[in-house]
Parts: structure tokens; sequence; C-alpha cells
């Protein structure tokens, strides 16, 4: 029997965060008053604990009670000194070191360009550069044959080479919340690819066709973009497990997306759909299915009573009233940082409904404001 799971108002989660503005005492003051009369300051610190739990490897059983959260600290504690926590620590010194040997990791605001040394370096499997300044990915980069991890993310980077065609080892590209609007059709040729994420981008709008080739991608993630369909591409590709194309401005869907009959996981939310194909009913591995509601005026009743096991859960993304700041630099978190907050919150949500047993029949209407 399939559920339905529907969580009201879920844009509120960060709605009011975003336009919070300096210089306004007044409106911080009533803000902080009705912080204190509710719950949202205990909804927010049980989130942060049960993600600190997941970090330590603690079981749900251990912090939760009855369906209530224990925030006690000493179960943190208490469990970081069993053995079982010691057991799963990292390998030894030794062999850290010579697996170190081949990760190359660069962070901070200080990095404009890649170092001139790393060119030298064409051993190396893994690339993990962050929060960087970075606008350009160099050509030499076809030198690294071993290159198996390209992780990329929060950098400023507007442009893929075509030089990544020839990394044929390569299993994870992660260039999310840059500044991409186009990938190289030369993409296609990482046969080996099975991870792409190209969330946060903003201003992609397609996938070349090219990338019908990846036969081993599992996780395609393009939230956060100004996708209007699902690219043909990506439909293509046979043994894809998870999609996320959330954030962006699909109206329908393709009436043969059951071609994916691999896919367990689809993330549609914050998208503008008004009905849903029927052809969902005909994915057998789908297991986890995510919509906003608002518009939505067609579901096809098999989605609901499939006897899959399909998780159905429709996000009611109400408008949020705006508060409006005269001047519009005072304006404290972007649009990309606030994507990048519900994408850990989801993540976090996914995590915990893939823990029950069952989904739960409703979610309490929530109301969760940062304070930053």
């Amino acid at each position: 029997m399939g559920h339905q799971v529907i969580i009201f108002d879920f844009s509120l989660i960060r709605g009011l965060w975003e336009t919070r503005v300096k210089k306004n005492k007044e409106r911080q003051r009533k803000e902080k008053e009705r912080l204190e009369k509710s719950s949202l300051e205990k909804i927010k610190q049980e989130w942060n604990f049960i993600l600190e739990c997941r970090k330590k490897g603690i079981p749900q059983s251990k912090y939760l009670k009855n369906g209530f959260v224990d925030t006690d600290e000493k179960i943190l504690e208490a469990y970081g000194k069993t053995p079982q926590l010691h057991k799963r620590r990292a390998l030894p010194d030794e062999a850290n070191k010579e697996r170190n040997k081949f990760i190359f990791q660069l962070s901070g605001e200080q990095w404009m360009e890649f170092p001139d040394s790393l060119k030298e370096q064409t051993y190396l499997k893994e690339w993990h550069v962050n929060n960087t300044l970075i606008q350009t990915i160099p050509a030499y980069i076809a030198l690294f044959q071993n290159l198996r991890v390209l992780e990329l993310s929060k950098n400023k980077i507007s442009h893929l080479p075509v030089e990544i065609g020839s990394l044929k080892n390569l299993k994870v590209l992660n260039v999310s919340f840059n500044n991409l609007k186009s990938v190289p059709s030369e993409l296609g040729d990482c046969e080996n690819l099975e991870k792409l994420d190209l969330s946060g981008n903003m201003e992609i709008t397609e996938l070349p066709f090219e990338l019908s080739n990846l036969k081993q991608v599992t996780v395609v993630d393009v939230s956060a973009n100004k996708f209007h369909s699902i690219p043909i591409c990506v439909l293509r590709m046979s043994n894809l497990q998870w999609l996320d194309i959330s954030s962006n401005n699909l109206k329908d869907l393709p009436e043969d997306i059951d071609r994916l009959d691999q896919l367990q996981t689809l993330l549609l939310q914050k998208n503008r759909l008004t009905y849903l194909p029927r052809a969902l009913v005909n994915m057998p591995k789908l297991s986890l299915l995510v919509v906003s509601g608002d518009d939505l005026i067609e579901i096809p009743t098999a989605i609901c009573e499939s006897t899959t096991g399909l998780k159905f859960i429709s996000l009611k993304d109400s408008p949020v009233e705006t508060i409006v700041c005269e001047d519009t630099e005072e304006i404290i978190e972007s649009e990309r940082e606030r994507e990048q907050f519900e994408k850990e919150f989801m993540k976090a949500y996914i995590e915990d409904l893939k823990e029950r047993d069952t989904a739960p029949s409703y979610t309490t209407k929530v109301l969760l404001s940062l304070q930053l």
C-alpha cells in the first residue's frame, strides 16, 4: 500500500531568514518575541541533534523515544566512548598517508586559480576543491588519466573544458553551486561516470544529447537550475536510480518516464507541475516520489494506492510574505545560499524517512526561522 505524506508550508522552513535585513531592530525584537512563544527553537535544536547523531553513527533507537527526540548530550558522550565507534575509525595512519598521496585538496577564497605545481601531479586520483574563487578548470586536466573523483563544488567555475571528456576513469563529477550555464558534449565520453551533480548553478537550461552515452550513471542532480523538461539524455541513462530535478521550471513530465525502470528516488518539488503521468505507476523500483502539491490538479489514484510501497510526498510550498527592504544590498542571504540550505534540509528529511519502517500519515505544520 502506498503512502502519502503531506507537509504543509514547506517554503516557510526557510521563508523569513532569507529576507531579514540589518538596521531594523524593531522587527528583530518582534521576531524574537514570537520565537520565544513558539516551539521553533526546539525544532531547530532537534534537527541539529539528529544530524550530529548521524555523523557519529548513533542508531535512531538511541535518541528517538516513542516518536520524540531525546536531545540529552549524554547520548553523544556515552556513544562516543563505545568500542563500536572506535572500530569505525579511519584506517591506520600509514594507510591514510598512502591514500592521501593520491588526493588533492584546496579550499579558501584566497585561491583564484589552481597552483602551478598541480600539473606535475598527474598520478592523483581525486580532486577536492571547494569554496574558492577559481573560475576555470585548466586544460591540462586531460593529463590526469587516473582521476576517479572530481569534486569542485561551491567555487566560481563558469564553464567546463572539453578536455574533461578525456577522463575515461572518472566516476564522480560534482560541480554544484558554481556559475555554469552549459555542459560540453564531450562529457558524454566519460563512460565510467556514476554520479553527476550540477545542482545550484541556477542557469543551466539543457544537457547535450551525447550524455546519453553515460550508461553507468546511477545519480543525477540538476536541481536549482532552469530546466523546462527532463533532458532526453537523462531518460536514456538506463542505470539511473536517483534523479533530483527539483527547483526548476518543469510544467509536465514525459509520458515515457517509465523507461527509467531502475529509478528509485525522484525529487520534483518546487516546479510548476499540474499533473503526474500514469506512467509513474509502471516504475517498479520507484520508492520515493516528492512533488510540490500546490499546482497539482491531477494525481493518478494508482500512485497513492501503489502496491510497491511507494512513498508519495506532496509538499505544500505556499508563498511566503516577503519583507520589503528599501536597500536591496542589505538582504543577507542569496538565492543560491537558500537552495543550499533547502538541499541540506531535504537530505536530512529523506534520510530520516528511509530509516522508518513506514511513512507517517501526516507531518505537523512547521515554521522554522533560522537564526544565522
